[in-house]
């Protein structure tokens, strides 16, 4: 794929972008390992100063930004407004928490016959990010804000058609007052992923997209045994029972379906409903998905913009289009509209059964399935009927129901009587084959740090070398 900015809304090639030479990117590589031996050493206190300061770069250029990121993958100008104020509210989170996070943990030295022993978080090293498309500016942020909060190096390889957002995060902490090389875009394709990863100089991974891509990373870093986060597929249940309010269940389903286009991997993606308001549910929600504005991304009025590709467009419309012909049904939608750019309708089918590839596909698009559930046990069933495990979404107001879902849907993340989302101060990430490891929270910055145990003895402390034999 080519490095280049192709505006979807109407597929005209904007600026295309030369990839590094091979010497180029053994360059980065050197400068990026020669810039973690003192950036590590650097202090909590200036690393937060620099997040904060690129936290205020964003807030001051949110609306130039927003409009970068609408003209290379078609989002909602108002959408990637909210995108950038959540990146700098991501930078500003670790700035101020980082240091209590990352901070030496005590343990009993006399259980450990020790004068002092406690835990401490170091950085690892040079960490290569592979991010995806859909939320360009965000997907990055939430990789780069802790691992240079803990004092790691990142290199971003960013999808091939962002080129210039990957490019302007690089741009916005240099002029933070990050050193030099502490983080770097690779403008680079997918080839050049396992190459960089096997370099000595780096000395682990993250990669958000889909699960082939996953594994291919997974299994590059297990054979060079470098730790990895994995944030892959979704295909989230949105499950609605009988005690829920429904009008406000069908207007957030609307929204968790036809969020960034469609395009997410915590959209809510099959609606299972109880069977005693599939009926009420299916009306409300289909006039839900009706009201969305569709049109052109740039105009603060649109809610659905076009699909980021021409390839994504077509996959999304072939998966429709195969159910449809093997007997699923239309409420809403199911055919793409004439004319220039890569749209598609918000779409809702009925029908759906386990022999159509579209029961069991994520679909990155607007579509939503609808099934429908005798009782609990049923919805239960449904829901956990995917290889994925990403978010999930429960709606009900029977606290036995909640505790239920709480416990027995097989995800990274459930939200009940909301929308899925994603939240500084909450770990993100999923199961099976939505991948392993988390985002955010204490528990993301501490992904990418040795847990080194320094345990300090005295005269007194006794010889350990056989009580407490490996």
């Amino acid at each position: 794929m080519a490095i280049a900015t192709t505006n979807p809304t109407t597929g005209e090639v904007v600026k295309t972008f030369d990839p590094l030479t091979e010497d180029e990117l053994d360059a980065r590589l050197e400068r990026a390992s020669v810039a973690f031996s003192s950036y590590r050493r650097t202090s909590y206190a200036q690393r937060a100063g620099w997040l904060r300061a690129a936290a205020d770069l964003l807030e001051a250029e949110a609306q130039s930004t927003a409009e970068l990121m609408t003209l290379e993958m078609g989002k909602t100008v108002k959408a990637a407004r909210a995108e950038v104020l959540k990146c700098a509210a991501g930078f500003r989170y670790y700035a101020e928490h980082g240091a209590e996070i990352l901070a030496d943990v005590e343990v009993d030295a006399g259980a450990v016959r020790a004068v002092r022993a406690y835990v401490r978080w170091q950085p690892l090293g040079v960490v290569l990010a592979v991010m995806p498309w859909n939320f360009p500016l965000w997907q990055a942020v939430r990789f780069a804000a802790p691992a240079l909060m803990a004092g790691n190096v990142g290199l971003l390889k960013h999808a091939s058609n962002v080129p210039q957002t990957a490019l302007y995060l690089q741009d916005v902490l240099a002029r933070a007052g990050f050193p030099a090389d502490v983080f770097s875009t690779l403008l680079v394709g997918s080839a050049e992923v396992e190459r960089v990863l096997r370099d000595p100089r780096v000395a682990a991974a993250t990669l958000t997209g889909s699960t082939p891509a996953g594994k291919a990373v997974a299994a590059v870093a297990g054979d060079v045994l470098k730790p990895t986060v994995l944030e892959l597929g979704g295909s989230d249940p949105f499950v609605v029972m009988p005690s829920a309010d429904l009008e406000q269940a069908a207007r957030v389903a609307a929204t968790a379906r036809c969020q960034n286009n469609g395009q997410s991997c915590i959209a809510a993606k099959r609606f299972i409903v109880h069977t005693d308001v599939a009926d009420e549910f299916e009306r409300l929600f289909a006039d839900a998905l009706r009201a969305l504005v569709v049109g052109d991304p740039a105009v603060e009025a649109t809610d659905v913009g076009p699909l980021a590709t021409e390839s994504g467009r077509d996959g999304v419309a072939g998966l429709v289009d195969e159910a449809v012909g093997q007997g699923a049904t239309v409420v809403l939608g199911g055919a793409a509209p004439g004319g220039p750019g890569y749209f598609y309708p918000p779409t809702l089918l009925t029908g759906v059964t386990k022999d159509m590839a579209l029961y069991y596909e994520e679909v990155f698009g607007p579509v939503a399935v609808l099934h429908r559930a005798q009782d609990i046990d049923e919805a239960l069933e449904i829901a956990n009927d995917t290889e994925f495990g990403l978010g999930s979404n429960a709606w009900t107001n029977d606290p036995d129901e909640q505790a239920r879902f709480a416990a027995e849907l097989e995800a990274g993340m459930v939200f009940i009587n909301g929308m899925t989302a994603s939240y500084p101060e909450l770990p993100f990430g999923g199961v099976r084959s939505s991948g392993y490891g988390r985002e955010l929270s204490d528990l993301g910055i501490k992904e990418f740090c040795n847990a080194k145990t320094v345990w300090v003895g005295g005269s007194d402390s006794g010889d350990t070398s056989t009580s407490r034999a490996e």
